[in-house]
Parts: C-alpha cells; sequence; structure tokens
C-alpha cells in the first residue's frame, strides 16, 4: 500500500507535469520532489530533473507505470545527483552548460561523463514519449526521413536493428549530423552523439534508452518486443519541433 506522501507526489506529476513540459531541455523540478532522490538538501544544486509531461501509468501497456516510477525516481534522479557532485569536485562547483560538458567530456573523470550522459539522455527520452502519439511524423521531418533512408518504415527498420544490436546498456538516436542530414547510431552506456569521444557526432532528435531498467519487468530479456512496442509512445510532436529548429 503506498503512504499519501507516495500518493500526493503522483497526482503532483500527473497534473503539473501535463501543463508543464514541450520542446526543451531546460525544466526542473520542485525542491519538495527531489527530497527522497537522495540528494542533500544542502549541496549547490546545477542541474534538476524536469517534472514528467504525464503520470507514471500513462505510457501503459506498452511502459508499465512501475517501470515508469523506478526508472524515474531511482535510476534517473542518481545520475543527476551524482552529475551535481563531479561538477562540485572537479569544476569547483561553478556552474557548467551542459551541452559543452558533453562536448568536451573527454577532459573529465568517468563519474562526470557518465552521469553528465544520464542526466541528458533520461531528460531527452522522457520528452520523446507521449501516451497520445501520432503514428507517424508528418511535415519536414517525414520528407527528411524518406529522404534519407527511403521511407518511413525503413527508418524504423534501421533504427530498431541499431536498438537490437547495441551489445549490452545503451541507447540508439537519431541525429542530425555535421552535414545537416539524418543519422542512426547507437551509444553505449550513457554516452551520447553530443561527446567528443563519440564515434559518429550529432544533435539529437530522438533517443531510445535499451537499458535492462528501462523495459525488463515486462519484457524480461525480449529486448525486441519492447523496441516494436515503443513506436507506438514515440512523441512526433517534439520531435518534429527539435528538427525545425536544427534546420
Amino acid at each position: 500500500m503506498e503512504n499519501k506522501n507516495t500518493s500526493s507526489r503522483r497526482q503532483f506529476i500527473a497534473t503539473a507535469g501535463k501543463a508543464g513540459i514541450a520542446a526543451g531541455l531546460s525544466f526542473t523540478v520542485l525542491p519538495s520532489l527531489a527530497k527522497g532522490f537522495g540528494a542533500d538538501e544542502n549541496a549547490p544544486t546545477f542541474f534538476k530533473q524536469s517534472i514528467l509531461p504525464y503520470s507514471y501509468k500513462d505510457l501503459e501497456p506498452i511502459i508499465d507505470a512501475q517501470t515508469m516510477e523506478i526508472h524515474y525516481t531511482k535510476h534517473a534522479a542518481a545520475y543527476t545527483k551524482n552529475l551535481n557532485e563531479a561538477i562540485i569536485a572537479e569544476l569547483k562547483g561553478k556552474a557548467a552548460n551542459l551541452e559543452n560538458l558533453l562536448a568536451n567530456v573527454s577532459k573529465y573523470s568517468p563519474k562526470l561523463r557518465n552521469n553528465a550522459g544520464g542526466h541528458y539522455n533520461h531528460e531527452l527520452f522522457w520528452n520523446c514519449l507521449s501516451p497520445k502519439a501520432a503514428s507517424k511524423p508528418m511535415g519536414k521531418l517525414a520528407v527528411a526521413l524518406d529522404k534519407n533512408f527511403g521511407s518511413f518504415d525503413a527508418f524504423k527498420t534501421q533504427f530498431g536493428e541499431a536498438a537490437k544490436t547495441r551489445f549490452g546498456s545503451g541507447w540508439a538516436w537519431l541525429i542530425v549530423a555535421a552535414d545537416k542530414k539524418l543519422k542512426i547510431v547507437s551509444t553505449p552506456n550513457q554516452d551520447n552523439p553530443l561527446m567528443d569521444i563519440a564515434e559518429i557526432k550529432g544533435k539529437p532528435l530522438l533517443a531510445l534508452d535499451v537499458w535492462e531498467h528501462a523495459y525488463y519487468l515486462k519484457y524480461q530479456n525480449k529486448r525486441p518486443d519492447y523496441i516494436a512496442n515503443w513506436w507506438g509512445v514515440v512523441n512526433w510532436d517534439f520531435v518534429q519541433k527539435r528538427f525545425d529548429k536544427m534546420m
């Protein structure tokens, strides 16, 4: 049985989150929600989790409520907490731009690299999901996908293969490369295409988390099933807005 505080927090996220999210990655979570994430309340905070734009259960049956809650309040929260600790230790507590950190991440420790990536990746991932997802993109993004991959179905197949064949834990991405072409890439662990150590660099449009904690409770070892179903909650409106800004 959940306690009153947990119930209240879920209700707050379900109502306030729906009104407050859209196209960026600069959202903050209220201090009252940050409590319980394992953070030192007296420590400086440089990065905070955004409020989810939906409740934990809103993505069911594709992503179950328990997975969403654990993923958000435990895994993602830990990356944010550890990133702030790394900034205090390595940057002497100076404010940092996240994308600049990622672009120079080879200069920093594995702790900062892993947690800066983990924070950025999850903040993008939450926005790439929607309980009211369209079946496919429209407009200029749809035209670009056809141009770069042959068709939307061909894009889905190639993206799915990148996600399925990522060995161990990691991510699959749709990115805008330096030449403005769309590319599909995957990265290990919490790396991403913004990092200076990335094999293929670019600006992320769409992210898929293929760490087991993102799907194991529902899909067990069946990553391909998770990937196939995930298309049903992709927030193409969000991806379209990012694409329009980059082009």
